[in-house]
């Protein structure tokens, strides 16, 4: 067991960049990099990946990431744990063997698996999380279902003398919890009293400030103004924490980096996507951020104190994917003079034809990019003689179908705008853009039917 172990944060999502990784091992004297490359819509994207070739449905990004980053790591005796696995880590896990084999390169690579549940849902039957929907609404068309698994199985691989683990769909701080239940010897399962629990909710709040890359140091930071302030974000150093044995936390960033790490920007990542402070739900300790306290210690420090934890749920969340039908999008513009009146004359053309032809739809989505795509409804538009004045006006049509047919056909309705709608209208974009969509059913399963069937498989390359 070490002193203090530091974590360095990797991707926040699929596609992150990966160079900030880089200064934390070279110049943050960081022991571990946990990388969370997954979401809801990221599997959904994966699992199309999968459709077209059944040795993908991972990650594709974590190739090219360590291919650049194992040296740096290598060197330093620096771990690696991520969840890129997504819904084939085996298979990622072989990609990974062979490059590295390839290079000549040795490393023990551990794999996670067990985290698919679909087999078990047609039993379970599982409600809608949210809104109590009834599961065999959708049976027929699910194609994927990945509980939420907790840290045991990457402790489980450290402890095997891992130095890569890869995973599928392990919630995002459990990557971060892992090794300090690993280092520090914490309890996991069998965490009763508040010392332990405490630890626990230490270690969790330290993998929530670090689960999203640069938006634990300043990316992405919201206050009005303030985000002028933030330095160098082309070059941005992503968290890190240095974790005492007791939880308690200093996150930093590595020297000579940009970004911020102070008491705003950290509350800011503290709170995301937190539905209730008193109880942040985690496979491994449910998280009461009630009485954390963040103490600004300057020149990109803040030490984190006060998490209080309490028993794990009895039940995992799950997240699934069914076949919900597909869409369409189409987007062009119309220049000055009276662009957004022709922009709205055109809409209605198009509405037009879609009743004719009577094309079967469930919604069509019209947003006018430049003027209300990020805010929508909220978003007042200009008074009219300003909107009169615009420059330019651009329009974004989606629909919504259930038959492939009409999607594909979508953009067969704009093409004649071009020399028989209004004038001057410019940069058709999409017209063959459509795709099937998938939509998604979070519900919750008993965890000892899943955690039965994970297993963990450490290999020399």
């Amino acid at each position: 067991m070490r002193g203090n172990i530091r974590i360095g944060a990797g991707l926040g999502f699929y596609g992150d960049a990966w160079e900030p990784v880089a200064a934390s091992v070279e110049r943050g004297g960081v022991h571990y990099i946990a990388s969370d490359h997954l979401a809801e819509l990221t599997l959904a994207i994966l699992q199309k990946d999968r459709q077209r070739d059944a040795s993908l449905g991972y990650a594709r990004d974590l190739l090219p990431m360590l291919l650049q980053l194992w040296p740096l790591m290598r060197a330093r005796g620096v771990k690696f744990i991520c969840n890129a696995g997504g819904l084939n880590p085996a298979g990622a896990a072989a990609a990974l063997r062979a490059a590295f084999a390839a290079r000549g390169w040795q490393a023990r690579i551990a794999v996670v698996t067990g985290d698919e549940v679909l087999p078990q849902l047609a039993a379970l039957a599982p409600p809608h999380l949210f809104n109590g929907q009834a599961y065999q609404a959708v049976q027929p068309r699910m194609v994927f279902a990945n509980a939420y698994l907790g840290a045991r199985p990457i402790v489980s691989a450290l402890q095997q003398g891992a130095d890569i683990v890869i995973t599928g769909r392990v919630a995002d701080a459990a990557l971060f919890l892992a090794p300090l239940v690993h280092e520090f010897n914490w309890k996991l399962e069998d965490a009763q009293t508040p010392p332990e629990l405490d630890r626990l909710a230490q270690g969790l709040a330290v993998g929530h400030l670090l689960e999203c890359s640069g938006q634990g140091s300043g990316g992405n930071f919201g206050s009005q103004q303030a985000w002028k302030a933030i330095p160098d974000l082309a070059h941005i150093g992503y968290p890190m924490a240095e974790v005492s044995e007791d939880g308690t936390a200093l996150i930093t960033k590595a020297p000579g980096t940009g970004g911020r790490i102070n008491f705003d920007t950290v509350r800011q990542q503290l709170l995301y996507e937190v539905h209730d402070p008193h109880a942040y739900q985690s496979p491994d300790v449910v998280l009461d951020l009630s009485e954390v306290r963040l103490d600004d210690l300057g020149q990109d420090r803040v030490r984190l104190s006060g998490a209080r934890g309490r028993p794990r749920p009895a039940q995992l969340k799950l997240v699934g994917g069914y076949r919900d039908g597909f869409k369409a999008e189409v987007t062009w513009g119309f220049s000055w003079p009276d662009a957004h009146d022709k922009a709205l004359a055109a809409v209605a053309m198009v509405k037009a034809q879609l009743a004719d032809k009577r094309l079967p739809h469930e919604a069509l989505f019209v947003e006018f990019p430049g003027l209300n795509s990020a805010h929508g409804a909220l978003a007042p538009l200009p008074a009219p003689e300003a909107l009169a004045e615009l420059n330019e006006v651009w329009v974004r049509m989606v629909l919504r179908t259930q038959d492939k047919a009409v999607a594909e056909g979508f953009g067969r309705l704009f093409p004649w705008l071009a020399l028989s709608g209004p004038a001057y209208s410019c940069g058709f974009h999409g017209l063959n853009n459509s795709s099937e969509l998938l939509g998604i059913w979070p519900a919750l399963i008993d965890r000892q039917l899943v955690e039965a069937q994970v297993r963990v498989e450490v290999i020399a390359t």
